[in-house]
């Protein structure tokens, strides 16, 4: 884990990978309560039945939202700010979802750190975040995310 303790010093790394997070495991649980949130009860998500009939490998797959919603959580193991104000999620400058997460599958963050901008007393900071699926070749899904972290 890169620990830092500003957000001046997190800017430094610009243009470098800050490393890749533990291996989270998807589950059904997991799925059916973000349908459940969400509203996005689509067969391929909650059917298992169904899935095991019309689904490639027979799985239900986890929402792309979901696998990206989870980026908060497995960058914790990526880095630390130790004297920071509020951060904001400020949007997202690009985003693709690569390849279905069937349930059961492992997934884990790599996440670099393209650019920081000063900005309203903050850092503006864009990262790019990979999901990669344990045993695939291709990602999940890549990002680009911009957050901005006040000082404190």
């Amino acid at each position: 884990m890169l620990l830092v303790k500003t957000p001046a010093e997190l800017a430094s790394h610009c243009g470098q990978s800050l490393g890749t997070s533990q291996w989270f495991t998807v589950t059904q649980d997991q799925i059916d309560h973000y349908a459940h949130l969400t509203g996005d009860d689509h067969w391929v998500h909650v059917d298992i039945t169904r899935a095991q009939r019309d689904m490639p490998e027979g799985k239900t797959i986890a929402h792309g939202f979901f696998i990206l919603s989870l980026i908060p959580l497995l960058a914790r193991d990526i880095f630390k700010i130790e004297n920071r104000g509020k951060g904001l999620n400020y949007g997202l400058n690009h985003l693709r979802f690569v390849s279905p997460v069937p349930v059961g599958s492992k997934v884990r963050l790599q996440q670099s750190l393209v650019d920081a901008q000063p900005k309203n007393g903050g850092t503006l900071f864009t990262f790019e975040n990979t999901f990669e699926i344990e045993g695939e070749a291709r990602p999940a899904l890549v990002a680009t995310m911009l957050l901005l972290i006040y000082d404190e």
